[in-house]
């Protein structure tokens, strides 16, 4: 008799989402019980199991691409575009190559560059700061709220300059940010908006679909683990701005509206149409499988209420989260992932380093000490499994292992 392990992971890092190789393994009772355990692991996110669900559809949308010749700018992309516009609420989708780009031409697209600077948040994924130094900005932080993951905007005001140009919400783990008393700000001091949804398909923000709204300016991500995701990477920006989608569909394809006729300096950010596809097809199931992740989510805020030490995520008034991570907060954090991992629950950091103590971004400006929200968040958070295809059975072993560990402190 022969087994075959196929398990399948999302990381922290975007090409470390791997799929370990398929090996015929001969049994005896050691290994089966080793199998048996893996097989009972629970995953922080079964990608497989959402290709499994959309087999027939995905490999017939792909096989339909490959057939036509046309790889790239095709009907594909534009049917998506058109289709995620109208699900978002807005009037126009223009697809790039990654949620990063997508911000960085959004930033473009604005007129926002060289000598500028824009408001981020404090605690998020640095792309949102690349996306800002990318386009010749400068990433201003500001804290999160205290009680929510997101920016705080009573903070935002103080952070303002004379060479401010815009203000970049996160709607983080899948938590709207608080966008009104953003946009007052905005009007007030003349800034744009735009928003990172990379973590927020499909969330809304009273009543409305984060995206939407007249003076909306978002980017999204479609890497393989986010809510609506592909088998690549991808992005789109979503805006009910004529003129600046225009722009943003030259800046995406080398700043050309037709071939070999240059009108901007611009770059090669181009969503394929294999992605495009696979996106149609996921996409009529977003509500739904976002409506899992809320049950998934609904369960552990019930079965891991009050316990000492841990702090669960709040849902903000009036917003409606699409949970793409479900991450609590205590002070014991690396002692709750190592009983979780011996429990064979895995677990992530979003994320063990503030950006502002990154390599990348470490400077005098911001020493240790200087940004305490984002460096608190990265010694406490811990993202517990989650996912449409999470199995009741899976989320109980969950529970019970986080409670076992508190019950041990």
């Amino acid at each position: 008799m022969t087994r075959e392990t196929d398990v399948t992971r999302e990381t922290d890092v975007p090409h470390e989402t791997r799929k370990t190789a398929t090996v015929p393994r001969q049994s005896s009772p050691d290994r089966d019980r080793d199998e048996d355990r893996d097989r009972d692991r629970v995953p922080f996110l079964d990608l497989h199991a959402a290709y499994e669900e959309l087999r027939p559809e995905i490999d017939a949308a792909t096989a339909r691409v490959l057939g036509s010749g046309r790889y790239l700018l095709g009907p594909e992309l534009a049917a998506f575009e058109e289709e995620f516009a109208a699900y978002c609420g807005a009037g126009h989708c223009v697809g790039v190559n990654s949620g990063c780009d997508a911000l960085e031409l959004a930033l473009r697209g604005l007129g926002i560059g060289p000598g500028d600077e824009v408001i981020v948040p404090s605690h998020t994924f640095i792309a949102t700061w690349l996306a800002v130094s990318e386009s010749g900005a400068t990433p201003v932080p500001v804290e999160p709220d205290p009680r929510y993951p997101t920016i705080a905007p009573d903070l935002i005001e103080a952070a303002i300059t004379p060479r401010t140009k815009a203000v970049l919400p996160v709607h983080l783990y899948g938590q709207p940010a608080d966008l009104d008393p953003i946009h007052r700000l905005a009007e007030r001091h003349g800034l744009h908006v735009v928003q990172d949804a990379a973590q927020a398909h499909g969330a809304r923000y009273h009543g409305r679909r984060v995206g939407a709204g007249p003076s909306s300016v978002t980017a999204f991500s479609f890497y393989p683990g986010k809510n609506l995701g592909g088998f690549g990477d991808g992005g789109a920006v979503v805006t009910d701005d004529a003129a600046l989608a225009d722009r943003l569909r030259m800046l995406r394809n080398y700043g050309s509206r037709e071939k070999y006729r240059h009108e901007l300096r611009a770059t090669n950010s181009r969503l394929d149409e294999i992605q495009a596809a696979v996106l149609r097809v996921k996409l009529p199931h977003l509500d739904a499988w976002n409506a899992r992740r809320a049950a998934v989510a609904g369960a552990y805020l019930a079965g891991l209420s009050n316990l000492p030490g841990l702090l669960l995520p709040e849902v903000a008034p009036d917003t409606e989260p699409a949970w793409h991570l479900f991450t609590v907060r205590t002070r014991h954090r690396d002692a709750l992932r190592d009983h979780l991992a011996a429990a064979g629950v895995e677990t992530l950091i979003h994320y063990p380093t503030p950006v502002h103590l990154s390599a990348a971004y470490a400077s005098p400006a911001h020493p240790p000490g200087s940004l305490p929200r984002a460096e608190r968040y990265a010694e406490e958070v811990l993202s517990l499994p989650m996912g449409p295809h999470l199995s009741p059975h899976h989320v109980e072993r969950v529970i019970t292992a986080v409670r076992d560990w508190a019950g041990t402190r």
